[in-house]
């Protein structure tokens, strides 16, 4: 089994319960690694904890899957929340820390725009609906936090609407931990000129063509506002049930590296082990043994 750094790098990462000041967290930063654990160490830890981590998924879900009803480990899942600006990662943020994991452990929601149906219900009812069940990982791409993001630089909401929406996320979010779900918050911190070279290189490749929106160049006219939403939530919602994570994000591979060993660490937190056997192990060897010969003769197949 290998050994993860995941301890210390929450500790580096995790945001306070005053927030970050983002403007002096560096977006190129590697907090956690030496000089000499560059790109390629990088990349080779990451496969390595990748298995360790698609292991720990399926002890999650080999656990609920056997648990008596109501106990601990049939309600244990865990959530793994990512938020971040236009072209910070956060789709192959996805597929490279969760793609060794059995899909059928894993649920993956993109939340986009509301629906005329969602902006009919209260702001979580439609995040509610997409939790990960019991023994699952669930991945937020984008999340409940749009709310007090889009919805507060965008005006959609009034102020008093969206000031009210932290306490109501953190009363929700402590429910949930307390109903067995363990939440990972990581902010994809991305500079604004890495944001921008990540846009021409769309735009110089015609297979990403249709990721363009114009609606991403409005809202880069309004990145220090955003900057200034993130750092709010981070200060309001950042508790000792749900802590947020600030992961610098303009080099993919440290990003990649550094989630993962987040989420690892958490799962590891959980001390899951694989559930003993429910049959006669010795019973199942004999029978097997004694059915070894059937397809070998005539009419096999």
């Amino acid at each position: 089994m290998i050994e993860g750094m995941g301890a210390d790098l929450r500790r580096l990462l995790r945001a306070g319960p005053g927030g970050v000041e983002l403007a002096a967290v560096d977006p190129r930063s590697r907090p956690g690694l030496t000089a000499e654990q560059g790109k390629q160490w990088a990349r080779e830890r990451r496969s390595e904890l990748g298995r360790e981590l698609a292991r720990q998924q399926e002890m999650l879900f080999a656990s609920a899957k056997t648990a008596a009803p109501g106990s601990a480990a049939a309600r244990r899942r865990v959530l793994l929340v990512l938020q971040g600006m236009d072209c910070s990662g956060k789709g192959g943020t996805v597929r490279r820390v969760v793609g060794a994991m059995n899909p059928i452990g894993l649920r993956v929601t993109a939340f986009g725009p509301p629906t005329e149906q969602e902006r009919e219900r209260h702001f979580l009812w439609r995040v509610a609906r997409a939790l990960p069940s019991a023994g699952q990982v669930g991945v937020f791409d984008r999340s409940h936090y749009e709310d007090v993001l889009i919805a507060r630089v965008r005006q959609l909401v009034p102020e008093s609407v969206w000031r009210g929406r932290y306490d109501e996320i953190n009363q929700w979010e402590s429910e949930l931990v307390a109903g067995g779900v363990t939440i990972v918050k990581v902010m994809l911190h991305l500079s604004y000129r890495e944001q921008t070279e990540r846009l021409a290189a769309r735009l110089a490749n015609p297979a990403k063509h249709w990721k363009l929106d114009p609606s991403d160049l409005d809202e880069r006219t309004r990145w220090g506002d955003y900057q200034e939403a993130y750092a709010e939530l981070l200060a309001r919602c950042s508790t000792d049930a749900a802590p947020w994570y600030v992961v610098p994000a303009d080099r993919k591979w440290y990003r990649d590296w550094a989630v993962t060993e987040l989420l690892l660490a958490t799962c590891r937190d959980l001390g899951l082990r694989y559930p003993p056997a429910t049959v006669d192990v010795a019973e199942f060897q004999r029978r097997l043994a004694a059915t070894a010969q059937w397809g070998t003769g005539p009419g096999k197949g």
